[in-house]
């Protein structure tokens, strides 16, 4: 059985992993209504990854004999100046990403939740490359966005990633 407090964290993690792909799919909508769609892509991929992992906590508490607490999702931003505004905003939401796990973290080893925190190594390691990737898009595109051709590459190159549900590898 689930310790109640770490089931009331990760129920409020699960409202951010979905908040999180609300976001995500905002930022995929400005991209297209922005004649982007490489970068729509990229952020419509992100909001499927965020939604995997708000599944994959969903699934941890019933195999844990917990109850899952759904609440409403907040509003997110809808409206950014460039494509250099959006991918700050990733960057500095996914640091706020990494601290909400790092906290369910602490919460795990403070209760020495072993199970909890052999769960959440999964996710302390999928932030490290959330972070890494949105960094580096960042860079490219503070460095490209005034070249239209080079961001029009950009563009044609996030256009080719593809999903692929990690979690269920994870588990």
């Amino acid at each position: 059985m689930i310790n109640e407090r770490m089931q009331k964290e990760i129920n409020e993690q699960i409202n951010a992993e979905l908040w999180s792909g609300y976001l995500y799919l905002s930022m995929s909508a400005w991209f297209t209504q922005n004649n982007l769609p490489g970068f729509a892509n990229w952020m419509y991929i992100q909001y499927q990854e965020e939604f995997t992992h708000a599944m994959k906590m969903f699934r941890y508490i019933h195999e844990r004999g917990g109850v899952v607490t759904l609440k409403p999702i907040k509003a997110v931003d809808t409206k950014w100046k460039s494509a250099t505004a959006i991918f700050e905003q990733t960057l500095s939401h996914e640091r706020t990403v990494t601290s909400l796990i790092n906290s369910l973290m602490d919460t795990a080893h403070e209760i020495r939740d072993y199970a909890t925190i052999n769960f959440l190594n999964w996710y302390v390691d999928e932030q490290v490359e959330e972070e890494a990737n949105a960094e580096e898009i960042l860079e490219k595109v503070k460095m490209i966005e005034k070249d239209k051709a080079a961001m029009y590459n950009l563009d044609k190159e996030l256009s080719t990633r593809v999903f692929v549900d990690a979690t269920l590898n994870a588990e």
